[in-house]
């Protein structure tokens, strides 16, 4: 009879340790480590593949390959698109394939209520839809295995029925979460692509552990990666979001798949977006923007809606649009500030979906430079639409909506502000500026405020576009009306 034996698993960062401490010593956070037991059964691989063999030496070990010798496939990675252009282009691929990776397991996470679900249930359709046909095979369509964790197969059904992929044929359903069932069912349907929804609540019955637990994640997680790569199959494995806003686990699977997508967006509005944040198949630039409607999530591949648009003429002191890059692709947001009376030495400086450092540094930067007496004022900065704005080259649109929030002045509805500050209070040139300008034009914005450009660079001509070079901060805000 095997040896039972109590380990300690971390449940922040997923190491194991010996012994119980307050601490776990590899991501110094308290009170994480969970007791488990583990026999020596568990620690053999049930799963390694006995092709291994051919690469043995004599001695029965594993023998090492130059790189010289390998085989590389030089044809493209297969992929199986969705059609929903948006996702696709965040799983990742090029102009010709993009899509979802045969064999490769995707962990997508996002708050409750977001929109998992629904996203996930509208992209099975799509993959068990005919449009996915290979064009080398006629006769081959894909088969997807939606298992249901949470919900009935009925609940299943009726929110089918509402996003309009209740007729597709090659769509399965199956709710339980025993994974020795759900592997049986798997042999039986022989499923292209299978979404799990949610890892959290499969289980293993020989394990003496709860459902959720570290050490139910780590081998229902590591079972289905072993699966997917023993036999092609795709597997979507979809995961809740902690208190602290991370996966719960985060090490523990995000380390075991190949891609991580994070949905993000308040659930209050209709704008969704998707990130990749890990993916082995593709870019963690991209970015896929949908919208939350009766009919489910309804891409936007126009681009977020802006606000400043939709107001007409109407002057909004503390508004300003700036085009945001993205990975590949730009994006119009609207920054807004706001001051208030605050108290010397107890005013407040908060930001949503900004850095709250480059927003500190802005806000020094127009007191020395653009003549602003922000001391005693409260400043509040956030960015419309649930995107988070990091790059530099947001800067001029933040300074401008603090400055017209403080002196009651704004830019007009269809103008944009691009330009990185320095410390000396100077703009400098960013990157990708013409296209900034061309997605800004095509949407409707007519005049630009960027950095004064070298003597040797010549300004970008865009129809139907004004623009404003500015060499500082303080020329900047003699823009404001």
């Amino acid at each position: 009879m095997a040896k039972t034996r109590t380990i300690y698993t971390c449940t922040s960062c997923g190491t194991t340790h010996h012994r119980w401490m307050g601490k776990c010593p590899d991501c110094n956070q308290w009170d994480t480590l969970e007791e488990s037991r583990l026999d020596a059964s568990m620690t053999k691989d049930p799963h390694r593949s006995t092709s291994w063999a051919e690469s043995k030496d004599s001695t029965g070990s594993l023998s090492a390959i130059a790189i010289t010798e390998i085989v590389h496939n030089s044809s493209p990675t297969h992929r199986l698109p969705t059609g929903i252009n948006e996702l696709d282009r965040v799983l990742g691929g090029n102009d010709h394939a993009r899509g979802l990776v045969p064999g490769s397991v995707v962990l997508v996470g996002g708050e409750p209520g977001i929109g998992k679900s629904t996203l996930m249930l509208q992209a099975a359709g799509a993959w068990a839809s005919p449009v996915n046909m290979d064009a080398s095979k006629t006769d081959w369509m894909s088969k997807v295995l939606y298992v249901s964790s949470e919900e009935s197969a009925e609940q299943i059904q009726l929110r089918a029925e509402r996003l309009g992929v209740a007729e597709t044929d090659g769509l399965f359903v199956l709710a339980d979460t025993n994974l020795a069932r759900i592997i049986e069912q798997i042999r039986k349907v022989k499923p292209d692509v299978i979404v799990i929804d949610s890892i959290q609540m499969i289980y293993k019955a020989d394990l003496d552990a709860a459902p959720g637990s570290v050490t139910q994640l780590r081998r229902c997680c590591a079972e289905l990666v072993y699966l997917a790569k023993a036999t092609g199959i795709a597997i979507v494995l979809v995961g809740h979001v902690t208190k602290e806003g991370t996966l719960a686990g985060p090490r523990l699977l995000e380390h075991l798949v190949d891609a991580v997508l994070y949905f993000e967006g308040d659930r209050y509005h209709s704008a969704r977006i998707v990130r990749a944040i890990k993916n082995r198949f593709g870019t963690t630039l991209e970015l896929g923007i949908f919208e939350m409607s009766g009919r489910g999530l309804q891409q936007l591949p126009g681009g977020m809606s802006v606000a400043a648009m939709h107001s007409g003429n109407e002057h909004r002191p503390g508004a300003v649009v700036c085009p945001a890059m993205h990975g590949s692709r730009c994006v119009c947001v609207e920054l807004q500030a706001l001051t208030a009376t605050g108290f010397v030495g107890s005013a407040k400086r908060k930001s949503s979906g900004l850095d709250s450092n480059r927003l500190a540094m802005l806000i020094a930067v127009l007191e020395q430079h653009g003549g602003l007496r922000l001391a005693d004022r409260d400043v509040f900065a956030s960015a419309v639409g649930g995107l988070r704005i990091i790059e530099p080259a947001s800067d001029l649109a933040l300074a401008l909506s603090i400055a017209g929030a403080h002196y009651k002045r704004s830019l007009p509805p269809t103008t944009i502000a691009i330009g990185e500050i320095g410390l000396g209070g100077e703009l400098r040139p960013v990157g990708q500026l013409e296209q900034r300008l061309s997605e800004s034009a095509r949407l409707g914005y007519t005049h630009a405020i960027i950095p004064e450009l070298g003597k040797h660079t010549k300004l970008p001509k865009i129809k139907d576009m004004s623009l404003s070079p500015v060499r500082n901060v303080s020329q900047a805000i003699e823009q404001l009306m």
